[in-house]
């Protein structure tokens, strides 16, 4: 697989309790990085949360036309849901905050915060238009 030399694309990112905007996980870790085996250890009572707010923080040192993130939420290998998020042009050397809400189903129980522990993945496919960039996995922890 290719990827085009970006440089940092992801700062930090948080998500939020969209109503009360408590912070529930924030990390300054370069999250799109491919080689590495991230973790993110999340407060559980985002499970409770009817919309959590993400912010994301990221910049190129190339110039991208049409940034975009494609996510699959996998539990043990499973895909569970897929979602796609487009932020738009990013400018060289700027540094980009985007927000996106993301809500829960009203119609599906929320899995335990014990059966999830671990055993889900985010994997998230950094793009450029139809470029692929990057390829991140982001092991959760829920605490």
């Amino acid at each position: 697989m290719y990827f085009l030399n970006y440089d940092s694309i992801s700062n930090w990112m948080e998500l939020c309790d969209a109503n009360s905007e408590e912070i529930l996980w924030k990390s300054n870790k370069d999250l799109s990085a491919p080689d590495v085996e991230h973790e993110a250890h999340v407060l559980k009572k985002i499970l409770q949360c009817r919309k959590v707010q993400r912010k994301i923080n990221f910049s190129s040192a190339e110039k991208m036309e049409r940034f975009c993130l494609k996510q699959k939420v996998l539990f043990k290998e499973h895909c569970l849901e897929e979602l796609f998020f487009e932020f738009g042009p990013v400018e060289p050397y700027t540094s980009i905050t985007w927000k996106s809400s993301i809500l829960a189903s009203p119609e599906s129980p929320m899995i335990s915060a014990n059966i999830l522990n671990g055993n889900v993945v985010i994997e998230t496919k950094f793009f450029d238009d139809d470029l692929l960039v990057s390829i991140s996995r982001v092991w959760l922890f829920c605490v």
